[in-house]
């Protein structure tokens, strides 16, 4: 008679602790998911680099001398922020078109620079040189300086497309 019979159920203790421990699930579903996703989402977010930059006034370029415009954009992967410097050489043509380029050799990756003394853009790094059109004249290059893709604005502001694959 010692023995006390139990139900087959639950009892107080058992429910509580199951709600409890419902509750607490659902409080860490609420508060957990949101902060994952904040930690993984910069990770996971395709940023485009194709923009349309502002250069300058056309009627600010020197017809026939080669005009170098620097700026530098900002690209963020992840949680990591990294500023990229460009520089672009633009040339105003006699009939008023213009050319556009990259002032990036395309034998490693050095800067460019125009010297007036020999009309020629030099590379010191392997000793490439280039013409006023971008064209090869001698050096270990592979190809022509790159181009931009360009357009004027209907106020006359000279926009490059940058584009990064």
């Amino acid at each position: 008679m010692g023995e006390e019979s139990h139900e087959h159920g639950i009892n107080r203790r058992s429910f509580v602790t199951g709600v409890i421990g419902v509750l607490g699930g659902i409080i860490s579903a609420i508060v957990g998911l949101p902060a994952i996703g904040y930690l993984i989402s910069p990770a996971l977010k395709r940023e485009s680099a194709d923009e349309w930059v502002p250069l300058g006034w056309v009627d600010d370029i020197p017809e026939g001398e080669p005009t170098l415009f620097s700026f530098t954009r900002t690209k963020q992967v992840g949680w990591e922020r990294t500023a990229f410097s460009y520089g672009v050489y633009v040339v105003r043509k006699a009939d008023g078109e213009l050319d556009v380029f990259s002032n990036v050799c395309t034998h490693v990756g050095c800067r460019v620079s125009w010297d007036e003394d020999i009309a020629e853009y030099v590379c010191p790094c392997h000793d490439g040189h280039f013409a006023r059109d971008g064209a090869i004249i001698s050096g270990p290059v592979p190809r022509p300086l790159d181009q931009y893709e360009y357009r004027v604005e209907e106020d006359g502001r000279l926009m490059i497309h940058l584009q990064e694959g």
